[in-house]
């Protein structure tokens, strides 16, 4: 196994960090890290806003479901869904340009998170932990009218950075699906619910008779979540805004 698959392997995220600084290099690692990412066309169809202001981290905290290590964080980085420099030029040099549609957001969407993966994994490899934030789909005018977005830039990827404190490092990572239980040749293999169960007793090392209220619980806190409604209710707005 090679160092690259070896941190991919230990990462996981990391919420709690050390009060120290990300140098200014390794800022600039992480971020070149995210460019050279493959991207639709060589389009970069992304943007990314390096969040240094402290009263915005703050903002962000308490609009990211009361997190509050994301204003702790000594890194912030938020990714754009962002096709808005293309449009611009589109419009500048090719007549009878259309409005874009859902196809441009999902497009520029795929950017977008493989561009913050490859900062996560820059960061893994320099001993810098991260947590993706996917509360940022959440609130979504007022996080546009705080950082005055344009008309085809969105919200879509917050990451945070920072070094892990020893209780972060020693923690244990949650287990993953089984490759066998994720994988289907050629065509989806629909599990039956048995299979179904089975698979996230694995996972979760749960017995047959903790696996039900294993399940519930986890539903009342992602399913049945408030946070929930906002996130649906701001991912349509996202889109209303994109292609009206």
């Amino acid at each position: 196994m090679n160092n690259t698959i070896k941190e991919l392997f230990e990462r996981k995220s990391v919420r709690v960090f050390r009060n120290e600084p990300i140098t200014k290099e390794e800022k600039e690692l992480i971020i070149n890290s995210a460019l050279q990412a493959p991207t639709a066309g060589n389009m970069a169809l992304y943007s990314i806003i390096d969040v240094q202001s402290q009263d915005i981290k703050d903002k962000l905290a308490i609009r990211c479901d009361n997190q509050p290590f994301i204003a702790e964080a000594p890194l912030v980085l938020l990714f754009l869904a962002d096709y808005q420099k293309w449009y611009d030029m589109f419009n500048k040099y090719t007549p009878g340009v259309s409005k874009l549609e859902e196809s441009d957001l999902i497009l520029a969407s795929q950017d977008c998170v493989i561009a913050a993966q490859n900062a996560v994994v820059a960061a893994q490899s320099m001993g810098i932990g991260s947590c993706y934030i996917g509360d940022i789909i959440e609130n979504f005018e007022d996080n546009k009218e705080l950082f005055n977005l344009p008309k085809y830039a969105v919200p879509f990827v917050l990451v945070v950075f920072g070094r892990p404190t020893q209780t972060q490092k020693d923690r244990i990572k949650p287990k993953r699906f089984d490759m066998e239980d994720m994988v289907s040749v050629d065509t989806y293999k629909q599990k039956t619910i048995d299979e179904t169960v089975e698979m996230f007793k694995k996972q979760s090392n749960k017995t047959d008779e903790e696996i039900g209220e294993y399940i519930e619980n986890f539903a009342n806190r992602k399913f049945f979540a408030q946070f929930r409604q906002e996130m649906n209710r701001s991912a349509r707005q996202i889109i209303k805004s994109w292609i009206e």
